[in-house]
Parts: C-alpha cells; structure tokens; sequence
C-alpha cells in the first residue's frame, strides 16, 4: 500500500508552530505533498529537512521555493527515494515554486500549487497557463507509459456539490467559469478526481475561509485540494479522504492511498 497524503499549510513555520511534525509523525504516510511552504530551505532548521517518520525514520525532503521571499511555494517528503525530482521546467511557473515532480518509477508524483486567479480574475490567464502546463507534462508521462498522481492545492471548486454556496461564488476566483471549464476538460483528458470517484455525498470540504466567522465549525467550505491520477490508475485506489479533524491551517490534508 501506498499512502500520499497532501496538505495546503499556509506557511510551513507557521503550521509548524500548530503541531504539523507531531502530526505527520503520527500519521506516518509513505509521501507528503505539500504547499504554499512561504519558505526557502535555508531559513529551515533541521526537523523542517529531515523530519522523524514515527516510525524510527525520516524522511527525505524536497523543496521548490518562489523567488519571491515568504511566497507559494511547495514541498514533498518521502520515505522512498525517487529516481529524480524535478520542477515542470517554465520560468514563469517555476519563478513562484509551484511544482515539484518526483519520479518513481512507474508512478510520477506532482506536488502543485495551483495558482489563485484573483478577484477579478486578474490572474486567471496565468492560472489557465499553468493548468494546461500541468496537464502538457501529465499526458507525455501517460504517453510513455507512466502513471501519475497529481496532488495539491487546485484552488478550483470543479462543481457545485463541491462548496457550500455555490450560486453566490459564481463570480469568484476558484469557482469562475473558466476555472471550471479547464477541470472539464482535465477530466475529459483522462485525469480522475479520485476522491469524487469514490465519494458522492456533498459537504466534504478542505477549505474554510478565515473571512466567514465560524466558517470552519459551521462547514462553510470549499474543495480545493486534490489527488488527481490517470483514469488507468483508478482500479489501484484503495481509499481517497480528506480530514477536517485535522488543523493548523485554513486547508485540511486529503490522502490518497493506493493498493501497489
């Protein structure tokens, strides 16, 4: 069994503070994906490179930072070693560390943090820009006979079942029209949002906003965080979940565990 988990932590000194590493030592899943770390690896101290497993281990670590201090950025610990980790290779994207890519051989692991389009969608250009690099680089994987999973932050709600308020986020960033068209066509293209393929019912959310008082506790929330895999990956889903019990940061994790 293979056991992903992926976790938006809004800061990963920040997260820290609110008992991430005693989490993820309990937890002990075989990857964590995370992102919008707001950190470069030489700021860290040691427990943030080499965390403890739970299990008498650590993991191995590996961060792509934005240029920009205090800003995006994403991480992946791991217990196995990947052949490489790489980022998706564009300026642009690379600039702000969205990706990593962790190669394992016949599984390659993205850790993503997709970009917000803004109010307005000022950046929604940028976001489509990304999404469709994302999607690029999956289908060249899938062509070469490769399985991805796809983790992290899409800061997209796909359909309506997938935040509370629906109707009255129409206009805004992560649930614009176009927003959503993309994860259309993501999944016409043979990516599988795996936690929807095995769960139907409405209400999960890994998403409060900190703008709505009590948001959290009243679950007035958005889906946002993801494991996406190719449609040929499906049949090795053992389990797809998201845990809201779980804080530190205005997202919960999702995990992803798959039957390998």
């Amino acid at each position: 069994m293979l056991r992903i988990l992926s976790w938006n932590v809004n800061g990963i000194r920040s997260c820290a503070e609110k008992g991430l590493f005693d989490w993820l030592a309990a937890s002990s899943p075989d990857i964590l994906c995370l992102q919008e770390t707001k950190a470069h690896p030489e700021q860290l101290p040691k427990a943030f490179l080499a965390p403890l497993d739970g299990q008498g281990g650590v993991y191995r670590s590996y961060y792509a930072s934005a240029k920009r201090r205090g800003y995006s950025g994403v991480a992946i610990f791991s217990k196995r070693e990947p052949r490489s980790v790489t980022s998706l290779g564009i300026a642009e994207f690379d600039d702000e560390g969205r990706t990593l890519i962790a190669d394992f051989g016949d599984i390659v692991l993205f850790s993503c943090y997709f970009p917000n389009s803004q109010e307005a969608g000022v950046r929604l250009n940028y976001k489509l820009r990304y999404c469709d690099a994302v999607l690029a680089a999956c289908d060249r994987l899938v062509r070469e006979g490769r399985h991805v999973v796809v983790a992290g932050d899409y800061n997209i709600a796909h359909e309506p079942i997938d935040l509370a308020n629906p109707k009255a986020n129409e206009s805004n960033p992560g649930y614009l029209p176009e927003e959503r068209a993309w994860f259309d066509k993501w999944v016409q293209a043979g990516y599988a949002d795996s936690f929807r393929r095995l769960c139907p019912e409405p209400g999960k959310y890994s998403w409060w906003t900190y703008r709505v008082p009590h948001a959290r506790e009243k679950n007035i929330g958005w889906r946002l965080d993801y494991h996406c895999i190719d449609e040929a990956l499906l049949p090795a889903v053992a389990a797809a979940t998201i845990h809201p019990e779980v804080r530190g940061s205005d997202h919960c994790p999702v995990g992803l565990e798959l039957a390998l």
